[in-house]
């Protein structure tokens, strides 16, 4: 049993409905790997082991009586930005560093209801916003593939925990790629499903109106099994949408990939900052697929220089007003011993936020203020509508449009990259949070650093089982995402 952590997440389901490991004991393999080999990664923010275990004997109760559902047992790592009932929810901030949740996110319910057994919370830039998880607060998370790069961000913890097979998948969320680029940084598969196909209610809010939770896991099967459970409607959550959710697990065949036109634009593949090696293996991905039988389409995406300002414009306006509840009053982070209430918010925010969050709230309120919103925000909203129709005339053409998840495998910790070259990292990922389209990470290969370099396809509205299919058909015949990085490899 030294092994289970190598299991897919359909062997863990099979192997405990069939009794050849209980969910305990599956459980007690995770902590002590994590116990073991976390001190290297730094991914877990908070680890719940005892209420784990509780979880586990309830699991293999459930399993025994013959009411359990398919994933009934399993191991999950949350990210640190869902709410979790009496469990710290940080969302990777000093402010929140003392909050207990009391009640559970939908994700974390729905996860509770499927019988997901809960190892604990996992690090992430602060509040969601960066692209490295180096946390100011509770520490870097390293890259298992080499503990001297990051994993990427914001979702950081979450393709670490994976990566390092200190869980079989998380749940992580994106608000302009932030469960693309660590997937991509990491090896891993990775979803962004469309906006409001995944509850957001107890989702700890950056940029409200593209914030959205998907699954992170080493394959597109593994990440199908986990949509099954966070999917669908939600009365909780006013930009949930009322559209009937697909067996995802159930259609991974269901998309032919011979004839699939896959849409390659022009403007992606020369950006100035595009790494040539990355570059090569998605080109080498595109092949495969071709070979397949997909067919290659050349595209404009015309908007292209658009997407960075108009999100940098759009989700730190958003961020300025979501934060602006913490204020060192009701909850979260208060400074010590005020002189009045003005010294009271000044001190309890510029303590509390680190210097990027910071950043984004005096750039947002900057945009939302009074003589600048209309030349600002307003006029931002008016080019995010010309962006998204970029894509929808680019949908009449093709079936998929493919791009590098990041335009460079995973940066060294400690770079120390400008805001500027931080942002313009995201060039490939922001418009479709700024659309609301799915998209997903898929692993293609490495560059000469033994790096992992990730291929994005993106999708139509509501096309997360299309983009799933496709990328499990891609797996059936390459073996990138059985990769593994020599940590995981160590037996606890």
């Amino acid at each position: 049993m030294t092994d289970l952590h190598r299991l897919s997440i359909r062997e863990l389901a099979e192997g405990l409905a069939q009794a050849q490991f209980s969910s305990r004991e599956l459980t007690a393999h995770y902590l002590k790997r994590i116990e073991k080999i976390d001190t290297q990664v730094n991914s877990y923010i908070t680890v719940t082991a005892e209420q784990a275990l509780a979880q586990a004997d309830a699991a293999d109760a459930a399993i025994k009586a013959g009411t359990a559902s398919t994933l009934t047992g399993v191991p999950i790592a949350h990210k640190d930005i869902f709410c979790t009932q009496g469990i710290k929810t940080s969302a990777g901030s000093k402010m929140l560093d003392n909050f207990i949740s009391p009640y559970d996110a939908t994700v974390v319910a729905k996860g509770k209801a499927a019988g997901l057994v809960t190892l604990g919370k996992v690090n992430m830039d602060e509040f969601a916003m960066g692209s490295t998880s180096e946390n100011p607060f509770y520490g870097a998370t390293k890259n298992p593939w080499n503990l001297e790069h990051v994993p990427g961000g914001s979702s950081g913890g979450s393709a670490a925990v994976v990566a390092a097979d200190l869980a079989p998948f998380s749940t992580g969320t994106d608000t302009g790629g932030s469960i693309r680029q660590p997937a991509s940084f990491c090896g891993l598969t990775g979803l962004k499903p469309t906006y409001g196909r995944v509850s957001r209610f107890g989702m700890i809010a950056y940029a409200s109106s593209m914030d959205q939770g998907g699954p992170m896991a080493r394959s597109a099967e593994d990440c199908a099994y986990l949509m099954n459970v966070m999917a669908g409607h939600d009365a909780k959550d006013s930009t949930s949408v009322e559209k009937d959710v697909d067996d995802y697990v159930a259609n991974l065949n269901g998309t032919a990939v011979k004839g699939l036109r896959i849409g390659i634009p022009k403007q992606y593949f020369n950006v100035a900052g595009l790494d040539a090696e990355v570059k090569a293996r998605v080109e080498e991905s595109l092949k495969k697929l071709e070979d397949m039988g997909a067919v290659l389409v050349e595209i404009d995406l015309n908007m292209t220089e658009a997407y960075v300002p108009t999100y940098y414009l759009i989700a730190p306006a958003e961020a300025s007003s979501n934060l602006s509840r913490f204020d060192g009053v009701r909850y979260g982070y208060r400074c010590e011993n005020p002189t009045d209430i003005l010294d009271l918010y000044k001190r309890s925010r510029s303590e509390g936020f680190g210097a990027e969050v910071q950043r984004r709230i005096l750039i947002g309120t900057y945009a939302l203020s009074a003589g600048y919103y209309d030349a600002y925000y307003v006029k931002a909203q008016k080019v995010r509508r010309l962006i998204q129709q970029d894509f929808l005339k680019a949908f009449e053409q093709v079936d998929v449009i493919a791009a590098p998840s990041a335009p460079t495998t995973a940066y060294k910790i400690g770079a120390n990259l400008s805001p500027t070259e931080m942002y313009l990292g995201d060039i490939y990922t922001l418009a479709v949070n700024l659309a609301g389209l799915p998209a997903i990470n898929a692993p293609v290969g490495f560059d000469q650093a033994q790096l992992p370099v990730g291929l994005q396809l993106i999708g139509n509205y509501w096309s997360e089982s299309q983009l799933l299919s496709v990328v499990h058909q891609y797996q059936q015949v390459t073996d990138w995402h059985t990769k593994r990085a020599a940590i995981a490899e160590e037996n606890a």
